[in-house]
């Protein structure tokens, strides 16, 4: 099969395709023939050698967390899944240590980290979906306050922030999303209470309960927030609240119920999601440049 590797920590050129053998099912696995995933910042990141896990993942590897496609094996100990069934998944890269990625047209996976998939959504928009609204449903959960608490989503036009903006909205927070410039209605049309432009100045908003962060800002994405009220981001903010404040950081985990779920509200039109650009697998290389050069309205996937 054909995969898309970091041949060397550098640039985009460094992502080459390759061969490697078509992957089998363990014991416990089902194979997947990938047919969409999606660029994410921390396939990016990895590829430059900016995060952490550069130090302990050795290239060549292949990258990728979200997957797309249908079930083509199963192992033993495996039930509920058949081959030909439709599938998204996340592979929980970072945890596993990086020795399964989605660049590549085929991946044995636990079926843990998939759910079902309706047959009338198309395969781009799919892989959009499951690293990005697991991240905002989990960062909600971990938000935890009441209906009609008001909530800072910063990156709202983001994958990660659009997602959090919709789910927020039904779970009935009064949502402030902070939009970037000429993406104002996107925003709007994802429940937000209030869009506000990218240029404003958070501090004069307040006071807000929660802030999701999204971008992420680190802690100057609190300026607006309340004493006792709770900031998640999406990284680390390197800095402890100098107030009554409480930061967390969301580190997404695999959850099949809640993706089944998120895959449910995909597909009968409760979240919504927006590609930029789709490219086969052999333009890995290019759609990392889209992704470095910023600016774009939606996910960049790769079709293996």
């Amino acid at each position: 099969m054909e995969v898309a590797e970091v041949t060397a920590y550098g640039g985009p050129e460094v992502l080459r395709l390759a061969e490697r053998p078509d992957p089998s099912p363990a014991p416990g696995e089902v194979v997947v023939r990938i047919r969409a995933t999606d660029v994410n910042p921390t396939d990016v990141g990895l590829r430059a050698g900016q995060h952490p896990m550069a130090r302990q993942l050795e290239p060549p590897y292949v990258p990728g967390w979200d997957l797309a496609g249908e079930v083509t094996a199963v192992g033993s100990e495996v039930s509920g899944y058949a081959p030909g069934d439709r599938v998204v998944g996340m592979i929980p890269f970072g945890r596993i240590g990086g020795r399964v990625g989605a660049y590549a047209q085929a991946a044995a996976v636990d079926p843990a980290w998939l759910a079902p998939m309706a047959s009338d959504i198309d395969d781009p928009t799919a892989a959009t979906l499951p690293l990005n609204a697991l991240t905002a449903r989990q960062a909600l959960d971990l938000i935890a306050l009441p209906a009609e608490s008001t909530l800072l989503v910063t990156g709202a036009s983001g994958a990660v922030g659009g997602f959090a903006v919709q789910l927020a909205a039904r779970d009935g927070y009064r949502v402030l999303a902070q939009a970037s410039t000429d993406d104002e209605d996107w925003v709007a049309s994802l429940g937000a209470t209030e869009v506000l432009p990218r240029s404003t100045d958070l501090a004069t908003i307040g006071p807000v309960d929660a802030v999701l962060d999204a971008v992420p800002l680190g802690p100057s994405s609190t300026a607006s927030l309340r004493d006792g009220g709770i900031a998640i981001f999406t990284r680390p903010p390197g800095a402890e609240p100098d107030r009554d404040l409480r930061f967390e950081t969301i580190f997404v985990q695999t959850d099949p119920d809640a993706l089944r779920s998120l895959a449910t509200d995909l597909a009968e039109g409760r979240l919504r999601s927006r590609i930029a650009e789709v490219l086969p697998l052999a333009q890995a290389a290019r759609a990392h440049e889209l992704n470095e050069a910023g600016g774009l309205r939606g996910k960049v996937v790769l079709t293996p």
